[in-house]
């Protein structure tokens, strides 16, 4: 771990609320072994998911009047479900308030929610860390997912947005647009592999 992640640990720490931090810390290490593993950067995948969650802790007012205060442009789904705001709001915090100048990381950050068609590996790291992470014991088929993980990134992902959803319908919640967008844009890509 780097010097700046060190700081950034101790700084995240000063935010998040004790469990918020666990999770944080077993989505950075998480984040930093699936590196290893495809050969991402290990230290822009640790700070990623140092700051994945930054604005998490945030109430939502103070959200809100961020995203006012900084023109943070919020889809009609994040205003009407604030927990969703945390992403963009993070993203933006990532450079302004622990300048991080790598977009990579920002948009890792951005994206770790509801993803978006096309992401970058590290992208997908965070997204997939986020939910395989030790601390998560809630999810549906979490150790398939979790093997998963290490041996085909996209179809991972694919299959954390397709439970998501699934999770979503049944619990009658709102559903942002972007996370059907992106489930269905790497069902395709799995598809193709499939039928070769």
């Amino acid at each position: 771990m780097n010097e700046k992640a060190l700081d950034i640990k101790k700084k995240i720490k000063k935010v998040l609320d004790k469990d918020r931090y666990q999770h944080t810390l077993g989505v950075a290490y998480t984040a930093a072994n699936m590196a290893m593993r495809y050969g991402a950067d290990m230290n822009d995948a640790f700070m990623a998911g140092l700051l994945h969650d930054c604005a998490k802790c945030i109430p939502n007012e103070e959200k809100f009047e961020m995203c006012k205060k900084y023109d943070i442009k919020l889809s009609k789904e994040e205003t009407e479900n604030p927990s969703l705001i945390h992403a963009k709001l993070g993203a933006f915090l990532a450079m302004k308030q622990y300048g991080i100048t790598n977009m990579d990381i920002v948009n890792a950050v951005r994206t770790h929610t509801t993803g978006e068609p096309g992401m970058s590996l590290l992208q997908k790291i965070i997204f997939t860390a986020d939910y395989i992470e030790p601390n998560r014991t809630e999810a549906p088929d979490l150790n398939t997912v979790r093997a998963m993980a290490y041996t085909d990134l996209d179809k991972t992902v694919c299959t954390i947005l397709s439970d998501t959803l699934e999770y979503l319908r049944n619990k009658g919640a709102k559903i942002d647009p972007a996370t059907e967008e992106t489930q269905k844009y790497y069902k395709e890509i799995t598809d193709k592999i499939k039928r070769g």
